[in-house]
């Protein structure tokens, strides 16, 4: 491998990469993302290289571990290309057989094709797809495609060639313009003007500014940022290089969970692989420009995901946050200027340089621009990460590109935002997913998570979920979120376990407002959303909580009882055989009944009473 000491070095190295592979005869994509690997992918990787080495054909033909393909559901997932062949689930006792049937020859393996949930058919390649086809990946386009841990792979589609042209013919003045003009906005939930930050940043008193990457993603169900960071590491680089040279720092770090295994050990990889090839640290790509980045792991805190908390971690500090009266980019880390943008901000950036501002600035509505990553999940038939443009309806995402509900039932409510977002209802399906239009339905942009809920989930009870999870990850600093989410919390418990009275609805929305007004940081400010937003979408499920002690959705046990209905029981027996806690009594061929004193409602029964003679009341 040769340093590249000049933007003709890069171009000529590009060139050399599509030189050598253009003998491969096919590819074979391997989703290596966590998802994947979790359920054995690596063996996959391994035992297609084995075949094919073992048939002298490793040479003709490549074996690609990729990131994430954003199709979790479908996992683990096999693509041949040039086709496109897609193959969902695959064991490793396949392998063999897809070689020789769809790799050596030209013959699809039907049972491993994915089956469309709305129409039944068995669909060939990819991009048929609908879970792709509706989709408008720009950030995420490689992630899934890409050889995850090699730079020339990277190179080979483009990689780096932004940084080329900055370097090469603009300004740090001309970057920051650019960015301003292509409208992006941190993709960390705050929403912020990415161009605007970075130019307090550069007007910033101080010779010693750092660019960051906030990769401390923590939100329940997202995983947008772990993904992008895992499989596409030398995007998320890049973009920060850029940005280091624009608001002109020579220091950078990417703070990344202590969850996140793979996320860590790709970045570093990434890090060591841009240095060999002159691409960072000393003299970048034969200029004066000098940027050095490291990795830091956090230790899973759910408030270091907030910049001040951040930045007091990365000094060695407990996580907590400070007043925003003075912004990190005036005094951040080690109180010098600091610019803090997360992993998918960051990794828009090569992508706007290319394209130009004005072309991104195209894509999306008036204030939100761009496109957006989401995860996907909870009772969605197609789970996964979904990048799609800033305004697309919910209606878009969740049928067209979710696929629907499974098992028939209703859509009922979408929770975005993360722990501290809202729930939108089914009747605001057609709501544009941007900014400030989820922020009018009472809800967030968030990071990007996405909750999918039907109609048997209890509003009451998602918000006791995410006032459980604020509780647990408060710092504790401010008396309105270390005490106020805490009575929060206990208010819609004793709703919950059937102790609720009209005080408690009233107590709970005097301390919503208060906490949204006086608490310190994002994180305290936010918690009220899971209530407010239920209360002002499914209020009668809390009225019913309160005042009839009934959960409406059949969901919190003790305003619940599980009756058998005497005349479909046959008196089988098979229940009482299966009760964990013999609370049903009955003999042989004779109605049985549930002593409600010792049921623990936990549904055994109702799964095993083939007479459908159980329900709940």
């Amino acid at each position: 491998m040769k340093r590249l000491t000049s933007i003709q070095d890069l171009d000529a190295l590009r060139q050399q990469i599509l030189e050598k592979h253009k003998h491969i005869r096919k590819r074979i994509r391997v989703c290596n993302g966590t998802g994947c690997h979790s359920q054995g992918s690596q063996k996959l990787v391994d035992l297609f290289e084995k075949v094919l080495s073992d048939k002298g054909l490793d040479r003709d033909y490549l074996v690609v571990p990729t990131g994430c393909n954003g199709f979790c559901a479908a996992g683990p997932i096999v693509v041949i290309e040039p086709e496109e062949v897609f193959y969902q689930k695959v064991k490793a006792e396949r392998v063999p057989e897809i070689i020789e049937r769809s790799v050596l020859g030209a013959e699809v393996i039907e049972d491993l094709l994915y089956i469309d949930p709305t129409t039944g058919n068995r669909i060939v390649h990819e991009y048929e797809i609908p879970f792709f086809a509706k989709q408008q990946r720009i950030v995420f386009k490689d992630t899934g495609s890409n050889y995850v841990r090699d730079i020339e792979d990277y190179i080979s589609r483009g990689g780096y060639s932004a940084l080329a042209k900055v370097l090469s013919s603009m300004t740090p003045e001309q970057v920051i313009e650019e960015v301003k003009l292509s409208g992006l906005r941190g993709r960390g939930g705050g929403g912020f003007p990415t161009g605007v930050k970075w130019e307090s940043c550069r007007r910033a008193h101080g010779d010693i500014k750092y660019v960051m990457c906030n990769a401390d993603e923590g939100d329940p169900g997202a995983y947008m940022d772990r993904s992008l960071l895992e499989g596409n590491p030398h995007q998320v680089l890049e973009g920060m290089i850029i940005g280091g040279y624009a608001i002109g720092a020579k220091e950078g770090y990417i703070y990344v969970r202590f969850e996140y295994p793979m996320a860590v050990e790709n970045a570093i990889w990434a890090i060591h692989q841009a240095k060999e090839y002159g691409l960072l640290g000393e003299n970048i790509l034969g200029t004066d420009f000098c940027l050095d980045i490291h990795v830091n792991r956090g230790a899973g805190a759910f408030i270091c995901g907030e910049s001040t908390a951040l930045m007091a971690s990365l000094e060695g500090k407990i996580g907590e946050p400070r007043g925003k009266h003075i912004h990190t980019v005036e005094k951040g880390l080690w109180n010098r200027p600091s610019n803090l943008n997360n992993v998918e901000t960051w990794a828009n950036v090569p992508v706007i340089i290319n394209n130009g501002g004005a072309w991104y600035a195209s894509i999306g509505t008036e204030r939100s621009k761009g496109t957006k990553i989401f995860s996907l999940v909870g009772k969605i038939n197609n789970t996964g990460l979904v990048e799609v443009a800033m305004g697309t309806p919910l209606r878009t995402i969740i049928e067209d590109i979710g696929g629907g509900i499974p098992g028939g039932r209703k859509f009922k409510a979408v929770q975005t935002g993360g722990p501290s977002g809202g729930c939108v209802p089914v009747r605001l399906i057609d709501l544009p997913v941007d900014f400030e239009r989820l922020k009018e339905a009472g809800s967030m942009m968030g990071s990007g998570g996405m909750i999918v809920m039907d109609e048997v989930t209890c509003m009451v009870d998602v918000a006791r979920y995410f006032l459980n999870f604020l509780v647990e990850e408060s710092c504790g600093k401010c008396i309105p979120c270390r005490v106020g989410v805490k009575r929060m919390h206990e208010l819609v418990v004793d709703m919950c376990e059937g102790r609720g009275t009209p005080e408690h609805l009233t107590k709970l929305e005097d301390l919503c407002h208060a906490i949204e007004e006086t608490a310190l940081c994002g994180l305290g400010k936010s918690a009220p959303n899971p209530v407010l937003s239920t209360l002002r979408y499914f209020r009668d499920e809390y009225e019913a909580h309160v005042y009839d002690k009934k959960c409406p959705a059949k969901i919190c046990k003790p305003l619940i009882q599980y009756v058998i209905d005497v005349d479909k029981c046959t008196g089988c027996g098979a229940c009482r055989r299966r009760c964990p806690e013999n609370a049903i009594i009955g003999v042989n061929k004779e109605c049985h009944v549930i002593d409600e004193e010792v049921c623990v409602r936990c549904g055994i029964c109702i799964e095993t009473c083939k007479f459908k003679a159980i329900t709940i009341e």
